[in-house]
């Protein structure tokens, strides 16, 4: 695997939180021929990383979250979130999905607070976790707005609070910002290092942007087209915190087109 500069934060991936060991997966419709999605792939995610995954349409990133995330079995392999194999959905890792998923007839609040009645837990020590993260995520006075009065940026900051608010290790985020505008989506980009900066989740963020990919995150994994697997690990030997004007200086533009010009064969081929 190739990487551009040094690590950055000091992050060991040889202390993996996230293993992932030859996984395979093939999805097998009636009347079909079996797709493979996913041939031997391998990944190594630090605690705390924010890890960025690129690749060619169809080429199992979005598989691969959902199969860490537990919704999905592979057909063999390992894969281990903090020594523990995954069998199958936990309260250790949420995802943020491309759609925002908010139930129209709740509240923000309520949608926040989502997963916390799913446990059970009672009304005041909901809003107590509800609260602060809704401050969080920049929409305090919004509490009692149902997601039609929201707009698309506020709907995506309450799917990553209602994420957030069952306290998991692990975030999945699945191309969350494609829905938004290109002004908004920029200004989601630098709320969500701000968030994550304070929460020091783990990350693993799906995106078609580079320029997205390599603005956030630690290191980009390029992955080859289907049947996918990790071709190449970039570091991001950028320093934090991140400013747009981060986004024209020669050494992001290098890394940049470095990625590119590795995923462009993938995608010609």
């Amino acid at each position: 695997m190739t990487t551009i500069g040094q690590r950055n934060g000091g992050l060991d991936v040889m202390a993996a939180y996230i293993q992932a060991r030859n996984i395979n997966l093939a999805f097998r419709p009636s009347q079909r021929a079996p797709v493979r999605a996913l041939a031997q792939f391998d990944l190594d995610v630090a605690e705390g990383e924010f890890l960025s995954i690129v690749g060619p349409s169809g080429c199992g990133k979005s598989t691969f979250l959902n199969v860490l995330l537990g919704l999905l079995r592979p057909d063999s392999g390992d894969l281990m979130v903090d020594g523990k194999r995954i069998a199958g959905p936990g309260t250790d890792r949420a995802m943020v999905f491309q759609e925002f998923g908010l139930l129209p007839w709740r509240t923000v609040q309520a949608n926040v607070e989502l997963g916390l009645e799913l446990k059970r837990l009672p009304p005041d020590k909901r809003r107590a976790i509800s609260r602060p993260l809704i401050d969080m995520i920049g929409l305090s006075g919004f509490e009692q707005h149902y997601p039609h009065e929201l707009s698309g940026g506020m709907k995506q900051r309450v799917g990553l609070a209602r994420a957030l608010a069952t306290d998991p290790k692990v975030l999945l985020m699945d191309e969350p910002f494609a829905a938004l505008d290109a002004q908004t989506r920029d200004i989601m980009q630098a709320e969500l290092l701000r968030v994550w900066q304070q929460a020091r989740k783990t990350v693993l963020f799906v995106t078609h942007q580079i320029e997205e990919a390599v603005y956030l995150s630690d290191r980009v994994v390029v992955m080859t087209r289907r049947p996918g697997h990790a071709k190449k690990v970039f570091d991001i030997a950028l320093p934090r915190p991140r400013d747009y004007e981060m986004r024209v200086t020669p050494q992001f533009n290098d890394i940049k087109l470095a990625i590119w010009q590795s995923l462009r064969d993938e995608i010609t081929a």
